[in-house]
């Protein structure tokens, strides 16, 4: 019985010291892996403090918080592995169809329209009339220029609709209101050539021009104020002529061009002083250079006048009909490249940037051609 005591208690034994011998290798090995961990950290830790060094000056030179800071390539620190710093999103392109537009619209001038209710309308216009889509690219930059001379009354209700028109649109636009200083007689095309030059000093980018007369508001936000392959009449179908077309080559109200179009052109006459006959010979200019106009559908290119008496010093040009028929003989030397102005004020409102001019005075005799 003793015996059989005796040989358990070894056996217990045994047993209690290979656990303690199995611990012990088990912690042995947990202090080498550890060990192991540390010496890694210490490594890579002074690894990457030599790096640091070559730029010491990098992050006091340039505070890349901001969203357009930037550095010469050469001082830039590289990410670590794994961790890229952050880039801005990449917005897509608009559509071509943009979605949120409503189609016709109603159209009325008879509530007042005080241009503080147009600016609390459009919070998101920035100063000078600038305004860029935030969800997406837009393919075109596109500077309304509007010919102007006391109008203010027509230009708050241009404002109050146009604005929300545009930004359904997808555009990224300015507003520019050239207004021509003094009281001689007036010069559409003259103030549109001005505009063109004057957008362009603002901002280069600019590759689309629409041309509006300050008292046409358009019933129909899918007429999209977007420049194509060939020179756009938007204004087709106004109320004045019973909403149709006056005659083919009628070119008046609205009208797109891109930038090489109009150069192309060599702009706007600078000679149709008083009311008429620029359109036509804008039309004749596109015709010779061998462009066609394109045009809406006409249920879409609808547009309502802000009914108004006709201004003074803007009588109709005596002129305008010689001038149309010669077209050809003085485009080349009359034109964008021929303009001559003086800027006599530029004002960046909430809404627009109005451009104060002094284009001349018209001539005392009819010049020839």
């Amino acid at each position: 019985m003793s015996r059989l005591l005796g040989v358990t208690l070894e056996r217990v034994c045994k047993a209690v010291l290979l656990l303690c011998l199995l611990h012990f290798l088990v912690a042995v090995i947990l202090y080498f892996d550890v060990y192991a961990q540390h010496l890694a950290f210490f490594s890579r830790f002074s690894a990457r403090g030599p790096a640091r060094a070559l730029h010491p000056t990098a992050s006091s030179s340039t505070n890349y918080s901001r969203p357009n800071a930037t550095a010469p390539s050469s001082g830039l620190p590289e990410a670590p592995s794994g961790r890229p710093g952050p880039t801005a999103p990449v917005l897509p392109p608009c559509p071509d169809s943009p979605p949120g537009l409503v189609g016709r619209l109603l159209i009325e001038f008879t509530s007042p329209m005080p241009l503080e209710r147009v600016q609390r309308e459009n919070p998101s216009v920035l100063l000078g009339g600038r305004y860029t889509p935030p969800d997406c690219t837009p393919a075109q930059t596109v500077a309304v220029i509007i010919p102007f001379r006391h109008r203010e009354h027509h230009l708050r209700y241009w404002l109050h609709y146009l604005h929300p028109i545009l930004r359904r649109q997808r555009l990224r636009y300015g507003i520019y209101v050239i207004n021509q200083h003094g009281e001689d007689t007036f010069n559409r095309a003259k103030l549109l050539n001005v505009g063109f030059l004057e957008a362009l000093k603002e901002d280069a980018t600019y590759n689309c021009f629409i041309f509006s007369d300050v008292d046409l508001v358009p019933m129909d936000d899918r007429n999209l104020y977007r420049c194509g392959d060939q020179p756009r009449h938007f204004a087709i179908a106004m109320d004045k002529f019973g909403f149709r077309l006056p005659y083919t080559g009628y070119f008046g109200g609205v009208s797109g061009l891109s930038k090489a179009q109009f150069l192309r052109i060599n702009g706007f006459p600078n000679e149709y002083w008083g009311w008429g006959g620029e359109d036509d010979d804008i039309f004749n200019r596109i015709s010779l250079t061998g462009m066609k106009i394109s045009r809406p559908d006409i249920r879409i290119g609808r547009y309502r006048m802000i009914k108004h008496d006709r201004d003074k010093h803007n009588e109709p040009n005596p002129q305008r009909f010689t001038k149309i028929q010669n077209t050809k003989l003085t485009m080349k030397r009359d034109g964008i490249r021929s303009v001559r102005y003086q800027v006599l004020e530029v004002s960046r409102q909430p809404l627009f940037t109005n451009i104060t001019v002094d284009i001349g005075r018209p001539p005392s005799w009819p010049p020839r051609g």
